[in-house]
């Protein structure tokens, strides 16, 4: 069976053609669709597939993948970002995926992988990335949501999200703002989505509102498990973290504690000083580990990271030989990590003066 890549692009001329170098070899179609470019995304375009369309951009990003994936002839489509990439060794598992394709799988689900700045797993999730051609359906102006039926797996597959600078960070605010005015009712997804957009551009007091009234209703765990998250950050930064710590602590009654929460947890009591409780969180945090599911989590949550708080923590108590002894474990994750290694001499120095 057949394999086709489907795009929505918009002045991507600074990562298409990095995007689509990395795809090269894995599908037997190329769709790339085209909501209003001014760059040279077209010309890009037009190196790697003929199949090259224009779309009239109407405020809605479902509506694009929509459009995309009827211009599709393959069994099955894929979506890519022009942000995202295939490394070598995804590219070459979806190779031996497709040769698997049969029809009876509707859905596969790939990990998406957001690297941080020192080349590890800051951020990872997963989305339903392929599925069989003519049975899937786009909902929601932004933050767009693939639903279809059929039997679903999850492939040991990565997308590599690289991203690129925000030109415009408040775009989707006003499509979701577009989308209220039209009188479209947000359903739970769309509502958590929205709240994050406040967010991330800084509107807390008006996202704290959003993530209550999410919380106040039905949706995906995951996401509300996210939207605990979220809404502590929100508080901590408009200077409430007693109602942050509530906010985390709720997140328990979704789910057992997450790595994620139980760092956030330390970080208040940390900041607080009251540094024997952040010990607790840190420890617990470790010994969660990593976060495994479908939402958002963060890698070094389950390792790295409290290692390298509860190191900080026993210094600030006097227990120097305890702080060497965690800096040294969370060394065992990150060999190289600058801090690691800064902190290595201080201790050497310290405990040779008898400190």
């Amino acid at each position: 069976m057949t394999l086709g890549l489907c795009m929505i692009v918009k002045d991507e001329a600074a990562v298409l053609g990095r995007c689509l170098d990395s795809a090269a070899g894995v599908f037997d179609e190329i769709i790339i669709v085209d909501t209003g470019s001014t760059d040279a995304t077209k010309e890009i375009a037009r190196r790697y597939t003929k199949d090259v369309f224009d779309f009239a951009w109407r405020q809605d990003f479902a509506a694009a993948r929509n459009f995309s994936f009827a211009k599709a002839t393959a069994d099955y489509c894929m979506w890519l970002d022009a942000d995202e990439v295939l490394l070598p060794k995804d590219a070459a598992a979806l190779r031996a995926l497709k040769e698997t394709l049969s029809g009876a799988i509707g859905r596969y689900f790939l990990r998406t992988v957001i690297p941080a700045a020192d080349g590890s797993c800051a951020l990872t999730f997963e989305r339903a990335r392929i599925v069989r051609r003519g049975t899937a359906l786009w909902q929601g102006r932004v933050h767009e949501d693939m639903i279809a039926g059929g039997k679903i797996t999850h492939a040991n597959i990565s997308v590599t999200h690289l991203g690129k600078p925000k030109s415009d960070p408040f775009r989707n605010i006003r499509i979701f703002a577009r989308a209220f005015a039209d009188g479209e009712m947000p359903n739970a997804r769309q509502t958590y989505y929205f709240a994050r957009e406040l967010a991330d551009c800084g509107l807390y007091r008006t996202a704290i509102d959003v993530f209550a009234h999410f919380l106040h209703g039905e949706g995906w765990v995951e996401d509300q498990i996210s939207a605990c998250l979220a809404l502590a950050r929100c508080l901590h930064r408009t200077g409430r973290p007693n109602a942050a710590m509530r906010a985390l602590l709720y997140s328990f009654s979704y789910a057992p504690p997450r790595a994620e929460t139980c760092c956030a947890l330390g970080d208040l009591c940390r900041e607080a000083e009251k540094f024997a409780d952040a010990l607790f969180w840190y420890k617990l945090a470790l010994n969660v580990g990593p976060t495994c599911g479908n939402g958002f989590a963060d890698p070094n949550c389950g390792g790295y990271i409290p290692c390298m708080w509860l190191c900080v923590c026993c210094d600030r108590l006097g227990d120097k030989e305890r702080a060497c002894a965690w800096n040294e474990r969370a060394g065992q994750y990150k060999p190289q990590d600058p801090n690691f290694l800064q902190n290595r001499e201080y201790f050497a120095r310290t405990l040779q003066n008898g400190g």
